[in-house]
């Protein structure tokens, strides 16, 4: 018992804010997305998937917003702040200044224009007066994007990490009081309620990082005094590297919008209806991709650590350390990557249809799944290069693996549907995650072993199902279950199964090394 007590200390202080951090923000991500999926469930069943189609329409105008006054100060605050944490809080006054004029200004164009954007851009009238309640939320959003970084940068993760749940859960509160309040008054339930908790959810979440900040400012470790310097000090220094990144991201949201504009309309050309159209994006966007996602909630909170992390250990000149990142990163991507194709393509139709009641969800799950290693390795190398100053890199790959799957949904949709969209988004990624890789293992020098890495979780998980078979085959303990409870209890059952397999196999490995 003293022994497991002393674990923490033999990690360095570095390490041991990087785990906690990590395992702090993936614990409120993981609380977040289960609320999320039950918010999911019931906007499913109350807009339908129409609803969630032309709800999902307006996020492309919400993306570009972010990534144009908050996305790319929030890292420019927090990689600055993590390499010179004296000037921290004058960094991150800066960049609030500017995050939240920006978002003013977006805010007043998107509510002006209105009708153009959801006439001419979105090609869905009903998104008009949906748009007003995106451009409130829009300053709300830079404001608590700035606080957060400033808390990333100082390696403070507490108050990001409560934020998350702290929105969500004040989002699905008030959606859920005020569809109860609809329903006894007989009015009919839209996707106007989703926006509307969607700006609900903003607007608590800035409120409680205000206050947080005001009352629990994060302290640097060390007694040393922090340097004060004005906004023109600052402003050059900090927008220096918002900008590229914001150049790059803009052109990346644009790339993704057009993707989402455009697949609507394409489904139509393959021979469906408007209304059909919008329920198959709805189906994919509001339901199956939010299944697949949600395991990333371990690895977007571990690459947001990763980036000041990474740019500390550059400054540094600690290659040794960043090295050991990405290894560790590789490593963990791949084992829970292989692990969630099991689980999403055995029991993907089982989910889709006791969790939304529709069998469409769970065949693209299925398809989906083979998804989830590239997209974790894309999450989180991607962090690695901006942390080492490489946003340029970055930037270029994802706008060729962006190309590839627009592509797609160009040329794909109209001839073979939206089999053509889930095919390119898997190549896509194949592609980006290799590209990610691949240019990191020019730059630093770090451990790479498939056989470990990809042979070795690849063999477990065939057996792990293997012995799952076996074992059901005799007799099935959840049978007489309702479905959902009976898929949970078996994707736990194949979890133990491969888990334990790795574990052993790591500690047949350890004795062998010893030996």
């Amino acid at each position: 018992m003293n022994e497991s007590l002393k674990i923490p200390r033999k990690l360095s202080p570095t390490k041991y804010a990087l785990l906690t951090g990590t395992i702090l923000l993936t614990s409120a991500g993981l609380i977040t997305r289960v609320l999320g999926f039950f918010y999911r469930i019931f906007l499913s069943r109350t807009i339908g998937a129409e609803g969630l189609g032309v709800f999902n329409l307006i996020h492309p105008v919400f993306g570009i917003c972010f990534a144009l006054c908050a996305g790319s100060i929030q890292t420019a605050i927090s990689q600055s702040v993590a390499a010179n944490a004296r000037k921290g809080r004058s960094i991150f006054r800066t960049g609030l200044v500017i995050s939240v004029g920006i978002s003013m200004v977006l805010a007043y164009g998107i509510i002006q224009f209105k009708d153009i954007i959801a006439n001419n851009i979105l090609m869905e009238p009903r998104c008009a007066p949906l748009l007003i309640f995106v451009a409130v939320s829009v300053p709300c959003a830079a404001i608590h994007a700035c606080i957060n970084g400033y808390y990333y940068g100082m390696q403070r993760p507490q108050v990001p990490a409560f934020a998350q749940i702290m929105e969500q859960s004040v989002r699905i509160g008030a959606v859920f009081l005020i569809a109860d309040i609809m329903i006894k008054s007989g009015m009919q339930i839209t996707v106007q309620l989703a926006v509307l908790g969607h700006l609900i959810g903003e607007v608590a979440s800035s409120l409680y990082t205000i206050t947080a900040y005001r009352f629990f400012p994060p302290k640097m470790a060390s007694d040393a005094a922090p340097i004060h310097s004005g906004f023109r000090d600052t402003a050059p220094e900090l927008m220096g590297f918002a900008l590229p990144l914001m150049g790059n991201r803009l052109i990346l949201n644009v790339l993704a919008s057009a993707e989402a504009i455009l697949i609507p309309s394409r489904l139509q050309m393959s021979g469906l209806s408007d209304s059909a159209a919008l329920s198959v994006y709805g189906v994919l966007t509001g339901m199956a991709l939010p299944f697949i996602l949600f395991p990333s909630t371990v690895f977007n909170s571990l690459a947001v650590l990763l980036l000041p992390t990474v740019a500390e250990a550059q400054s540094e000149g600690n290659e040794r350390r960043i090295g050991s990142a990405i290894s560790m990163s590789l490593r963990y991507c791949l084992y829970v990557g292989i692990l969630c194709i099991g689980i999403f393509t055995m029991f993907g139709d089982d989910l889709g249809v006791s969790v939304f009641k529709d069998n469409t969800a769970g065949s693209y799950m299925t398809i989906l799944a083979w998804l989830c290693p590239f997209l974790y390795l894309v999450t989180t190398m991607g962090s690695i290069l901006n942390g080492l100053g490489r946003t340029s890199v970055t930037f270029v790959q994802n706008v060729i693996s962006m190309v590839v799957r627009l592509l797609f949904v160009l040329f794909g949709i109209p001839r073979f549907g939206i089999l053509a969209y889930l095919v390119g988004t898997l190549l896509s990624e194949i592609l980006l995650a290799s590209m990610h890789v691949l240019t990191l293992k020019k730059k630093v020098d770090f451990v790479w072993n498939a056989l470990d890495m990809i042979v070795k979780p690849s063999v477990l998980m065939i057996l792990a199902i293997g012995i799952y078979y076996a074992a059901i085959s005799f007799t099935d303990p959840f049978d007489g279950l309702p479905l959902f409870l009976k898929t949970l209890l078996h994707i736990i059952a194949l979890c133990i199964f491969y888990l334990g397999l790795l574990l052993g196999a790591h500690v047949m490995k350890k004795d062998g090394t010893e030996t």
